[in-house]
């Protein structure tokens, strides 16, 4: 699946830190510091998501949140306000479980050894080693998206790289390809993040410019005229496609939120209630919360794709009248009940609530 090189792993180690000495990234957010806990954060933020898009993020995230006893102490529906937006929010709420254990098992600080720190929810191997490797100075090697991509170029390794046996290559490799042991910390840090570099510029998924790349000489991919077809793609198949309703109750300005169950998607965030059919939806405002319809109107849907899914968002607004009190009351003390919040609009649009909700309470 591989093929080996002449040059030897240190010389290929020394390149790539020169270049990434006078052409890398030294002025992100997250750089300079050994705090483990910024470096922990803007990991766990950049998985599957854009250094563009996680930057003010991370920065009004550090602001509210400034240290990991802040993050561990603050309520979940807090945090996920903050992450709401940024998809995949079961980051957020791994985050907010693994600032707590830290704070009651580890004093509040990063574990040196990555195994442990990958022992903490939301933590994988990759993410691990480049806590420990900004964070420590620790010789640990890597294997995000687009270091997977270098190395199967660079190494010549063929088949998709989510496929367990060519990840177990691809870690076998980035694991000869580290700076030899005993050179500074500065070194290993300056490698892991001009690997991170090579694969976010030079090395990108299209039209890599391997003219301008410090492993542009041994590079496998390159010299066999491989850089289009690696690494292999997954079989694609088609995204399955499904549909919901979502009821827009509204009162007075008020919008319900209903807060989801801690699994599954959005798990933790506010949203709007749900059903199968819209012709349940008078039905079920009546039954789940003790309001009466007054009106009730299609309004436009919106898509939204998941990575395994398509999902399709039916809309019916509902301009109905509160319960009683005794009726709010009753419901209450129903503990099959989920959450429910009656907020100002403007209010509901900056909760915590998935982007697809924002969208459709912005556009009413």
């Amino acid at each position: 699946m591989g093929a080996d090189h002449g040059a030897s792993p240190g010389s290929a180690a020394a390149r790539l830190i020169a270049w990434h000495k006078r052409h890398g990234r030294h002025d992100l957010p997250w750089q300079g510091t050994h705090d483990a806990y910024r470096i922990w954060l803007s990991e766990v933020m950049l998985q599957q998501t854009q250094v563009s898009t996680v930057i003010p993020y991370y920065q009004r995230f550090l602001k509210r949140f400034p240290t990991v006893q802040a993050l561990a102490a603050a309520p979940l529906d807090a945090v996920l306000s903050l992450w709401s937006g940024l998809g995949y929010y079961s980051r957020g709420r791994n985050l907010h479980q693994a600032a707590g254990i830290l704070v009651e098992r580890h004093g509040g600080r990063m574990p040196h050894d990555p195994a442990l720190v990958q022992t903490l929810p939301g933590i994988g191997r990759s993410t691990a080693a480049a806590i420990c490797v900004f964070a420590h100075g620790g010789r640990h090697a890597i294997l995000d998206g687009n270091v997977k991509r270098v190395l199967a170029r660079y190494c010549g390794v063929r088949g998709y790289p989510g496929d367990s046996a060519v990840q177990e290559i691809l870690w076998r490799k980035a694991e000869a390809l580290l700076p030899p042991p005993g050179k500074s910390a500065r070194n290993i840090i300056s490698y892991t993040q001009g690997l991170m570099d090579l694969g976010a510029s030079l090395c990108a998924r299209r039209n890599p410019q391997c003219g301008q790349c410090p492993w542009r000489a041994d590079c496998v991919a390159r010299l066999r005229g491989l850089t289009g077809s690696l690494p292999e793609k997954k079989p694609r198949a088609a995204l399955p496609q499904r549909s919901t309703v979502m009821l827009l109750l509204r009162n007075a300005g008020d919008i319900l939120l209903e807060k989801r169950a801690a699994r599954g998607i959005w798990g933790g965030l506010w949203s709007l209630p749900e059903v199968e059919h819209a012709r349940e939806a008078r039905a079920a405002a009546a039954q789940r919360y003790g309001v009466r319809v007054l009106a009730a109107r299609t309004v436009p849907g919106i898509d939204h794709g998941f990575t395994h899914f398509k999902l399709r968002i039916e809309v019916m607004l509902l301009d109905v009248e509160r319960p009683t009190r005794a009726a709010r009351r009753a419901r209450t003390a129903a503990a099959a009940s989920p959450p429910v919040a009656w907020l100002p609009l403007a209010e509901a649009v900056t909760a915590g609530i998935p982007a697809p909700v924002r969208r459709i309470l912005v556009s009413i």
